[in-house]
């Protein structure tokens, strides 16, 4: 039976394969496998003190890193009914839009942006191309410096704790900040005509059901308490294992989720497309020329992610700016209280929603961890548009040319592979559970 075969995603965080089983002119199986090595990291958490938590579950991933800091610690927090102050809150926005910044800009000018010019990748593009590669390099620097200032490191922040901040930026910190991203605004204007130049392909549009977190305030962000889905529906974050029903399936160690049986996507599309309208500023002129809401072509989710680091870098300086204006105010970190009980918290990191649910003993010890992220929750909708594009592409190409097309689909998911691998409990389900390596057969 012929395939289509990717042993190995390129330009995408992680391990991944595609494979795709054609019978004459049909599609008779998709798999995108996720096959990073084993990820134990609910496990290890068990029976660590609520302190410990979230330095081991940044650990996750580098590139997500601020992202399951600020819902690790909220987590907690909502476990001991803490509530932190408004200072707290900023700053921690702050440190998320500083990783929000630097993922999308690496993403869309060194990951996405070859597949439109014909590139393998990010160092040949820079040859032909060197001013779009360096005005990528030098976003992802802004989001970098912004870590650094407020987390204490541009990779796994230290200094966000549990109640608060181990220290505050200082005013020369926050100066140097607002130039920076006083700078980076101004670079909106090239951002926007560099992907309205780009031709967008249209082999890959297929029914999308979204999901994302309802913004807090009523204005467009990436925090919430809702869950919204396209069709309808919202459940409290607490409810989350009613939307993202996980399963395990044998060709990935990622298990997949459905929503009602099918599958569905999270991200800067799903975002948009559900609040877009909440959107202001640069970051609305940047939508209204780049999209057309909602989309059913996942290739957008380029751009998509292109008006969020425009509509982050807005954020950002906005926040500065008010954190000069009104001064920081030192503070301890709100003292905690260990209680029994269990938080489940959620962001919109730059994949998608990202949820974490910890239950505690009355001593603060962890007893269990559940943490949920946007590719797992993806990795579904990946097959069904990996389907959806194949038969179309079956039409007019041959196999050989295909391939490409579709770690394409795959790149515009913008994976993050290492997160969506979990440990599976395989105590009496050897039978059931059998993840194969790329190319081999069930």
């Amino acid at each position: 039976m012929p395939r289509i075969s990717r042993e190995h995603l390129a330009r995408v965080e992680g391990h991944g394969a595609i494979e795709v089983a054609i019978d004459g002119e049909a599609v008779r199986e998709v798999k995108v496998r996720l096959f990073e090595g084993a990820r134990l990291f609910e496990a290890l958490l068990v029976g660590r003190r609520y302190d410990e938590v979230t330095s081991v579950a940044m650990r996750i991933c580098a590139i997500c890193s601020a992202g399951h800091t600020v819902t690790s610690l909220k987590a907690i927090e909502k476990a001991f009914g803490l509530r932190v102050s408004p200072q707290t809150e900023l700053l921690r926005e702050l440190l998320f839009l500083g990783q929000m910044i630097e993922s999308h800009a690496l993403h869309v000018f060194c990951l996405a942006l070859p597949d439109y010019l014909g590139y393998a990748g990010a160092l040949p593009l820079a040859a032909d191309h060197p001013e779009e590669v360096k005005l990528g390099l030098w976003l992802k620097k802004v989001g970098n410096a912004i870590q650094e200032e407020i987390g204490g490191r541009a990779v796994h922040p230290v200094n966000a704790v549990v109640g608060g901040f181990g220290r505050l930026p200082s005013q020369e910190a926050l100066r140097r900040l607002q130039g920076l991203l006083e700078e980076a605004v101004e670079q909106s204007d090239r951002v926007v005509a560099l992907m309205k130049s780009l031709q967008t392909p249209d082999f890959c549009q297929s029914p999308n059901v979204y999901v994302a977190l309802r913004p807090e305030g009523g204005r467009f962000g990436f925090f919430g308490e809702t869950i919204v889905t396209s069709t309808g529906e919202t459940k409290p974050v607490s409810a989350y294992r009613e939307v993202c029903g996980e399963e395990v399936v044998r060709h990935s160690h990622a298990k997949q989720s459905r929503l009602a049986g099918k599958p569905f996507m999270v991200g800067a599309l799903a975002r948009l497309s559900l609040h877009g309208h909440l959107l202001g500023g640069r970051a609305r002129a940047a939508m209204d020329q780049l999209l057309r809401l909602p989309s059913q072509n996942i290739l957008d989710n380029n751009a998509a992610q292109a008006v969020e680091l425009i509509f982050s870098l807005e954020r950002a300086l906005a926040i500065v700016k008010h954190l000069l204006a009104e001064g920081l105010v030192e503070e301890k970190p709100v003292a905690v209280v260990p209680r029994a009980g269990t938080g489940t918290a959620a962001t919109e990191v730059p994949r998608g929603t990202l949820y974490h649910s910890y239950t505690f003993d009355q001593q603060g010890y962890l007893v269990a961890a559940d943490i949920v992220t946007p590719t797992a929750q993806n990795s579904a909708n990946m097959e069904k548009d990996v389907r959806a594009a194949t038969e179309r592409l079956l039409a007019g190409l041959p196999l050989d040319q295909i391939g490409d097309r579709l770690e394409m689909v795959i790149r515009a998911y913008d994976p993050c592979i290492s997160c969506a691998v979990h440990l599976l409990d395989l105590r009496g389900a050897s039978a059931a559970v059998e993840v194969l390596a790329p190319g081999e057969e069930a």
